[in-house]
């Protein structure tokens, strides 16, 4: 079977690039019909049957069943105003959402003005020309010109077989959203978007609905059992006090459902989404693009990371180093110039590659080969292989087939794993030793080593297997490609967060061996090779990592078996790969990570996150992100936690003790519809914590719910509530009013929510110590409120709808009096839990 290469970019320039610009603004972009951001009914739909809304127009109906129609509008009031806010947040999570999408949208390579560019596959235009690799997903329907591929086409038929494509308009019908699995090809593109076929039928990739994280359905569940738990509390609060106290029956509803509001997190949804969804937007700065937004809570419990060393750990920028042939002698890239004796092995090694190769290894023997053999006897432009013999997980080396001078005469170019060529060459037992002695000095060097051998052969019709050639073993090929500079120190920083660093890769265990030496990857140099792994039982190889940080040798299926044995040992596994063969095992880890610029479309659609910039250091970013994205999440909900205390026991208690009602719902509505998700947002923008890589990873099953985040949320709480009520309780005392008390307290609270939100930034320090720590949204947040109650207390018609009244100068002591016992009380909280941090056996 013959494979004509693709040709050359200057025999066919493609389209002009203002032709090309001018078909996209006429056609539109390259886009399936799929999903459409929410529209302002289903938002609005969306905020009206959230629990706290419902309770705010049942609330407003009964304001205007008492006759009290200020109360009514500005309750009423805060529906518009909440369905404001809601669609501008709407708006900026959907943006980011749109433009992580974007970025992770399947690219296209094309030929435009003579030159390959690699564009977005939404910009993509009939009559473009495709340059199609292995992995790419094919972009747009196209007919194949020139090349050879293999296509998966299971989107479509359901076959999962591969199917082999040639040019032609018959043959070479290729269709959108298909995988190219083996081979290069040039295609012509005739449909795109909704006139493709996998857009008649239905298919919209864009569709894809993002799935719910663990964090937002354990949120869920703890707000709908706090709603159950608070309309029961509130229903028999309401009868109590219409049965035992005689209040009117709407009187004590409206007090029910002030409760109902004070005791509903509604702002513990508004955090998970706006967190994550931010978190995802600035991992991306890090060059880390998140597919999946769970994949962010994910990062910071990361106890493994299983990574590739070609392109990840090195710069994946191959050079032929040394040659070696079987005499022993060898050839350095520094010498001036390639001795004869190592012509016929270049020359071979070139002919196994592939003329247009993707592989870096094989770009560069046909560099070396280019720059060494131009113009001499041993480069073969103009030949094509009849047939070749691909690589394969039972022989680790790849063969072509050229036609000979003589009828039926062929001869054969070799190169793979010198282990698997020595096997093709059937070498006795001492010239296999001798040249295993050789690969071994040189991969111990850090070299990747590659064999080559040569054979001839006369008939017709091809044998089943390489093996049942004859070949003559020609000498070695030594590669170099060099660590990135920034890996070591991102291995160490790995390291002192407790994460392991696993090695896979398919070289040779000293090859192995020797990078992870020099990049600091691990003290044992213990290597585990994919046959050895082949050999062992589950139980047993379970055993076996535990203990070893090096696999050589290995297959594609091997990775994924490693990441599954990882994943039941009780590890969180990242794992990087980039080509269609990693894809289950992308998929089957905890974080997958495609590689962004040599990755396949159907790795990077497989992993939860693409590396732009393929650089490990850019994992070690988005670990320390996921990390401080979660450490925030924590803080915020204990806030949130902490705030509602004091607002469920300042609206609960006055009524049980007779005394004049404190918080009203206009209150409760102003603090927890506007002032505490603002203070929430705040810890989105919080820093990283000092140590924050020098922890271990957390455990998958830790939660920002957890009872002992939770329980320190109420103590701070109910400690600043019973200073609020003891204040109030005094101030009558002292000739104030009602609404001058209710003035006093409610001051007192809101700048009290002010030092929560100090006090939970970071627990190990003094809550007004925190103030310096720098965060931008910090100043403008106390700024906002500041504003917020100087209206409240200003305005005259909101003071009235509020029952506030003109602070009193006798009311200001007091307030000073209940904010600065709650700083003293945040401290002694802080400093009894560092103690028992230090000394938990005492506690």
């Amino acid at each position: 079977m013959s494979e004509a290469m693709p040709s050359q970019p200057a025999s066919r320039p493609g389209l002009d690039p203002t032709e090309a610009a001018r078909r996209l603004a006429e056609h539109g972009p390259n886009l399936l019909p799929g999903s459409t951001p929410k529209g302002l009914l289903a938002i609005v739909g969306g905020v009206l049957t959230e629990p706290m809304f419902l309770m705010l127009l049942v609330a407003g109906g009964l304001y205007l069943a008492l006759g009290d129609r200020a109360e009514a509008a500005f309750l009423l009031s805060f529906v518009f105003v909440v369905i404001g806010i809601t669609l501008a947040q709407e708006r900026k999570t959907q943006r980011a959402l749109e433009s992580l999408r974007e970025l992770s949208a399947p690219r296209a390579l094309v030929i435009r003005g003579g030159e390959e560019i690699r564009i977005p596959g939404r910009e993509v235009v009939v009559g473009d020309l495709l340059v199609l690799h292995e992995g790419d997903r094919i972009a747009a329907d196209a007919v194949l010109l020139d090349g050879h591929l293999d296509v998966n086409e299971s989107l479509l038929t359901g076959e999962a077989v591969p199917v082999t494509k040639l040019p032609g308009e018959d043959a070479g019908q290729l269709f959108a959203s298909t995988v190219a699995t083996k081979g290069v090809g040039v295609a012509e593109v005739r449909a795109i978007a909704g006139a493709t076929a996998v857009g008649r039928i239905g298919q919209a990739l864009s569709a894809t609905v993002e799935p719910v994280s663990g964090l937002q359905q354990a949120s869920r569940r703890l707000i709908r059992n706090l709603t159950v738990g608070g309309l029961l509390l509130a229903t028999a609060y309401a009868l109590l006090g219409w049965l035992w106290d005689g209040h009117g029956l709407l009187q004590s509803v409206l007090a029910g459902i002030a409760l109902t509001m004070a005791i509903l997190p509604e702002e513990i949804p508004v955090i998970l989404t706006v967190f994550l969804a931010l978190g995802a937007w600035r991992i991306s700065k890090h060059k880390v693009l998140t597919r999946r937004v769970p994949a962010v809570e994910a990062l910071g419990a990361i106890s493994v990371l299983a990574v590739d060393k070609t392109g990840t750990l090195t710069q994946n920028r191959m050079q032929v180093a040394e040659l070696r042939l079987v005499d022993g002698s060898s050839h350095n890239r520094d010498a001036a110039e390639l001795p004869e004796p190592f012509h016929a092995l270049v020359e071979f090694a070139m002919l196994a590659t592939p003329a247009d190769p993707f592989d870096p290894m094989e770009k560069a023997i046909q560099q070396f080969g280019l720059r060494w053999l131009t113009d001499t006897e041993h480069v073969h432009a103009e030949w094509a292989p009849e047939f070749e013999y691909a690589l394969s997980p039972e022989i680790l080396a790849m063969t072509h087939v050229f036609r000979g001078d003589a009828r039926d005469a062929h001869l054969l170019a070799t190169k793979g794993a010198p282990e698997a060529v020595i096997d093709l060459c059937h070498l006795d037992a001492d010239a296999a030793d001798a040249i295993l002695r050789q690969v071994e000095s040189m991969a111990e060097r850090g070299l990747r080593v590659l064999g080559v051998a040569r054979g001839e052969w006369q008939g017709e019709a091809w044998p089943r297997s390489q093996h049942d050639f004859d070949f003559r073993f020609l000498g070695l090929l030594g590669f170099v490609d060099p660590p990135r500079p920034e890996v070591p120190a991102a291995i160490a920083e790995c390291r002192s967060a407790g994460i392991r660093i696993i090695m896979m890769t398919g070289d040779h265990p000293a090859t192995a061996r020797a990078i992870a030496r020099e990049v600091g990857l691990s003290e044992r140099a213990e290597v585990i090779t994919g046959a050895e792994m082949a050999a062992l039982d589950d139980a047993a190889l379970r055993e076996r990592l535990r203990h070893v940080d090096l696999c050589a040798r290995l297959k594609p299926e091997q990775k994924l078996r490693l990441v599954q044995l990882l994943r039941e040992d009780g590890e969180v596994v990242a794992m990087t790969g980039d080509g269609v063969n990693d894809a289950p095992a992308l998929k089957a880890a905890d974080v997958g990570v495609a590689m962004g610029e040599r990755g396949t479309d159907v790795a990077r659609e497989a992993a939860a996150l693409v590396l732009l910039d393929d650089s490990f250091a850019s994992i070690v970013s988005a670990i320390r992100q996921g990390r401080r994205i979660y450490d925030n999440i924590t803080k915020a909900t204990r806030f949130v936690f902490a705030v509602h205390m004091p607002i469920i026991a300042l609206a609960l208690v006055p009524t049980l003790l007779h005394w004049p009602v404190l918080l009203m719902p206009v209150h409760i509505v102003l603090l927890e519809l506007l002032i505490d998700p603002a203070c929430s947002v705040v810890f989105e923008a919080e820093p990283a914590s000092d140590d924050i890589m020098q922890r271990p990873p957390r455990a998958p099953s830790d939660s920002p719910f957890a009872a002992a985040n939770l329980r320190y949320a109420v103590i701070q709480g109910l400690g600043f509530a019973g200073i609020l009520l003891l204040g109030y309780g005094l101030l009558p005392g002292q000739r104030l009013d009602a609404a001058q008390s209710r003035s006093a307290v409610f001051i007192a609270l809101v700048l009290g929510l002010f030092l929560l939100t100090l006090a939970n930034r970071d627990p190990s320090r003094p809550a007004l110590a925190c103030a310096t720590r720098a965060n931008p949204w910090l100043g403008r947040m106390f700024v906002g409120v500041a504003l917020m109650l100087a209206a409240v207390l200003g305005v005259p018609f909101l003071r009235e709808v509020m029952g506030l009244g003109i602070p009193h100068l006798i009311a200001i002591p007091g307030t000073l009096g209940m904010l600065v016992v709650t700083v003293a009380w945040l401290e002694i909280l802080r400093r009894t839990r560092h103690a028992g941090t230090r000394h938990p056996a005492t506690h």
